[in-house]
């Protein structure tokens, strides 16, 4: 069983920073790309930013140049560094981990996601 949790969200003034948190843990073999989403209210969710195991990283284009994601790989850890916050980046921000782990006697690649963190940027 593997079990992924986001932490660091909260309330921010735009123009603020947060720095959210997910750490994945269990029977872990190993992660391959971890990434951060997001979904607002009466939106789907949306990508925000990946991170390859070996440090290759993919943004959305809103949040190119602000926000910033780097991984931990022997804590299992992925990290997205928000700067210059807008009120439009108020979502829920969920962390994803693509985990090989083990089912049985094998080997298994499976997608986790976390419980979801609150950010909210507002005056």
């Amino acid at each position: 069983q593997v079990q992924v949790v986001e932490s660091g969200g909260g309330l921010v003034q735009p123009g603020g920073s947060l720095r959210l948190s997910c750490a994945a843990s269990g029977t872990i073999f190993r992660i391959n790309a971890m990434g951060w989403y997001r979904q607002a209210p009466g939106k789907q969710r949306e990508l925000v930013a990946t991170i390859t195991s070996d440090g290759s990283t993919n943004y959305a284009d809103s949040v190119k140049g602000r926000f910033t994601i780097s991984r931990d790989n022997a804590k299992n850890t992925v990290y997205l560094q928000m700067n210059t916050l807008k009120p439009e980046d108020t979502a829920v921000y969920y962390c994803n981990a693509d985990v090989l782990t083990t089912d049985g006697d094998v080997l298994r690649e499976y997608d986790y996601w976390g419980q979801g963190t609150q950010v909210t940027v507002s005056s």
